[in-house]
């Protein structure tokens, strides 16, 4: 078991020795840093740090909020040590994954993370339904015009192969397929 920790200031003119000091005396053997803001997700120090432990391990910070700037970001954090099977301990909070309240805030924040993620789903779904009714595309782009889904028909009454239409349009069969299965659009 390796007693690794992690300290992070948003900008180049705070200083990382409170938080080093803390680190060290709370028996980290090793201290990962990042001198930028906890809403950016490209963190060299973090993303070292989480290559660098593995199971069993115990990562200490200072303070949660040097996990993240936002709440989900914190938990996205947490979730990912948790899963690595990583210990967690808050100096300031005073959490420890390794004892029964510690595991019982992992699972506290566990279900704050799925309870965000079902609201962004929520969102979102309301979101692409609001864009329906007003008679908006929602989705991936077709791949292929109403023109050339017309033409994909004409060629296949023809005599052309499937292979040969997926050669020629550069789609995908189940695209070209598709595009045989709709029904064509009359003109009005």
């Amino acid at each position: 078991m390796t007693i690794v920790g992690y300290a992070r200031v948003s900008t180049d003119h705070q200083l990382l020795d409170q938080q080093r000091d803390a680190l060290a005396a709370a028996g980290c053997e090793r201290v990962f840093t990042d001198q930028m803001s906890g809403a950016r997700e490209d963190r060299p120090g973090l993303a070292a740090l989480l290559y660098y432990v593995r199971a069993g391990d115990v990562v200490v910070v200072v303070a949660l909020d040097r996990l993240g700037r936002s709440l989900s970001g914190v938990i996205r954090t947490i979730e990912t040590l948790t899963e690595a099977g990583v210990l967690l301990r808050s100096l300031r909070e005073g959490i420890d994954y390794s004892t029964a309240t510690g595991r019982m805030l992992a699972g506290i924040f566990a279900a704050l993370a799925a309870y965000e993620r079902e609201l962004m789903h929520e969102r979102a779904a309301a979101a692409r339904a609001a864009a329906r009714a007003r008679g908006k595309h929602t989705g991936r782009p077709a791949k292929l015009t109403q023109a050339q889904a017309r033409q994909i028909r004409t060629l296949r009454d023809g005599g052309e192969s499937i292979s040969e239409l997926v050669a020629g349009f550069g789609v995908s069969r189940a695209t070209v397929y598709r595009a045989l299965r709709e029904e064509p659009l009359r003109a009005q």
